[in-house]
């Protein structure tokens, strides 16, 4: 390879570093000269006290990542991908992901408390509707209230007693070994999650052809199929901030699982379907399982 130095781009939380480090340090493998971390303030990071969808939706953690990636100011970007747009930025490529860490939610709540033994009227944080259109299926009783900020963040926030209980991905979690924090763990059976969770994407210019062969190798072909599968339901749902979907893959030998879930506007509605197709039937079953949920929830979910 031509270049003598390398630059990732990434968000400058904490949690988010530790993914890039995680990615240069695969790369150091392949690619013996310098490789420099530069972090990226984003929009989603400084806005930190309204849903994602009304201040401009997932792209307030990618656009600014995404606008250096273009101008040449970095060489690679990496993301989580369950923070990323669905479409893909023109002139941009997001096909190589690091092997999937722990896609389950869990619990943390005042002394361990576990979900079902959380007393009446208890206030639970969660950024998302889907985890909390899911947890109210469970217990309608809990009051439900926006959370936003970093993993540490809310921590606080919940120790500071403004919450009984939050909800965050596992993943996150383990990469801040934080995990004595956990009172509890769902398993997908319990908490299907968003597309992408647990996955960390590499994203790098389509016309980069040195920095695609590069990426190649630290590419985990498993999370590249579930990544794209997952991915795919959402595109035919054109699903957003405010869309309470749920969308989960996993490899099965030679099969694919996909389990995925929809929930209407209200969170009142929920659909949901289960397949299991060859690894080369995917995108196609992908397709066909959003336009099906869509069909479905026709006039119950707004797009």
């Amino acid at each position: 390879m031509k270049r003598t130095n390398l630059i990732i781009g990434t968000r400058g939380s904490k949690l988010a570093m530790i993914y890039a480090k995680n990615v240069k340090n695969k790369l150091k493998k392949y690619f013996p000269n310098e490789i420099e971390l530069k972090k990226i303030l984003t929009t989603g990071d400084q806005k930190k006290d309204q849903r994602l969808s009304k201040i401009g939706g997932k792209g307030l953690f990618s656009s600014q990542i995404e606008k250096d990636l273009l101008n040449k100011n970095i060489d690679i970007a990496v993301h989580a991908l369950k923070d990323m747009p669905t479409i893909e930025t023109e002139n941009l490529l997001t096909n190589n992901f690091l092997k999937r860490n722990s896609p389950n939610e869990i619990l943390i709540s005042k002394n361990k408390v576990k979900f079902e033994d959380l007393q009446t009227n208890s206030v639970v944080g969660t950024s998302s509707y889907r985890r909390e259109y899911q947890l109210k299926k469970k217990r309608p009783d809990l009051k439900y209230k926006l959370i936003r900020g970093n993993v540490d963040t809310r921590i606080k926030k919940l120790e500071k007693g403004e919450y009984d209980a939050i909800l965050l991905s596992k993943a996150g979690i383990d990469a801040l070994q934080l995990e004595h924090k956990i009172s509890q763990e769902f398993s997908i059976d319990e908490l299907i999650p968003c597309a992408g969770q647990g996955i960390i994407a590499i994203q790098c210019r389509e016309d980069d052809n040195e920095i695609k062969k590069l990426l190649e190798n630290i590419n985990d072909e498993d999370s590249r199929i579930v990544a794209n599968a997952e991915r795919e339901v959402l595109k035919v749902l054109e699903g957003d901030c405010d869309t309470a979907v749920g969308v989960f893959a996993k490899i099965n030998g030679e099969y694919v699982d996909l389990v995925t879930e929809l929930f209407s506007t209200d969170g009142e509605k929920r659909y949901y379907l289960k397949e299991s197709v060859e690894r080369e039937k995917i995108k196609i079953t992908s397709r066909y399982i959003g336009e099906k949920l869509k069909l479905e929830s026709k006039g119950s979910y707004k797009n």
